[in-house]
């Protein structure tokens, strides 16, 4: 999927309205796009300069959207930014909806995983060299002409890469200076550099509930919205 908002704008979720008094349907429901597929992940923060907010994952059954589990959630240091305009280094979270490519760990895959998971090695990197050809990918070892100070090794970040899904953000086709490395993984010590986090148990919940054949997705957003749709 090519980076994007979808039902966001100005890093907000855009859902669509209800009649007064009707009971509010399930925040999936109520987004212009999901994806496509019938698994999807919310992640909301109440407002665009906020560090925290909430995970939700939902199955879609017998054509409704049905929760499955929350967790709390924190976000980039300097809040969310539209996904389409980020910057590289801002700690901001993109929003959008993306697709999710793989799952990766130091820790093994925990039981029920059905994702391809990736294990962590001393030689595994994230190439966030803008220069290299590698950027915004795995490598392994670290690709010759990206430098170690533009990535992450991902090894010495024992608690947060403990359990990880890959965020399509910036992904498919690669735009330099975007931004690179955004995943879906365990809590450190407090906001993220862009990244989504939830609890390693949180995590480890997600990664035995998603199931790539039904293409899930996850959406990033505002709990706040405009009047506009838009689709990247």
């Amino acid at each position: 999927m090519r980076p994007g908002a979808v039902a966001l704008a100005v890093s907000s979720l855009i859902v669509l309205g209800t009649g007064p008094g009707a009971p509010s349907p399930p925040l999936p429901a109520r987004m212009a796009h999901t994806g496509g597929g019938t698994q999807l992940i919310t992640a909301v923060a109440p407002k665009r300069a906020s560090t925290t907010g909430t995970v939700t994952w939902w199955d879609r059954e017998d054509g409704r959207w049905v929760k499955r589990g929350s967790a709390p959630a924190r976000f980039g240091a300097n809040g969310l930014a539209a996904g389409a305009t980020r910057k590289q280094g801002t700690n901001t979270t993109p929003t959008g909806l993306y697709g999710l490519p793989y799952a990766f760990g130091i820790k093994a895959a925990p039981l029920g995983t059905a994702y391809a998971y990736r294990r962590v090695h001393r030689d595994s990197w994230w190439c966030q060299d803008n220069d290299s050809r590698s950027y915004n990918r795995w490598s392994e070892p670290r690709a010759a002409d990206c430098r170690a100070a533009e990535s992450e090794h991902l090894i010495t970040y024992a608690a947060q890469y403990a359990h990880a899904l890959v965020i399509g953000f910036n992904y498919e086709r690669p735009v330099r200076g975007r931004g690179a490395g955004i995943f879906l993984h365990v809590h450190g010590r407090g906001a993220t550099a862009g990244c989504v986090s939830v609890s390693e148990k949180a995590m480890r919940r997600i990664l035995g509930w998603a199931d790539p054949a039904r293409r899930p997705h996850i959406a990033v957003g505002t709990q706040s919205g405009s009047t506009a749709v838009t689709r990247l």
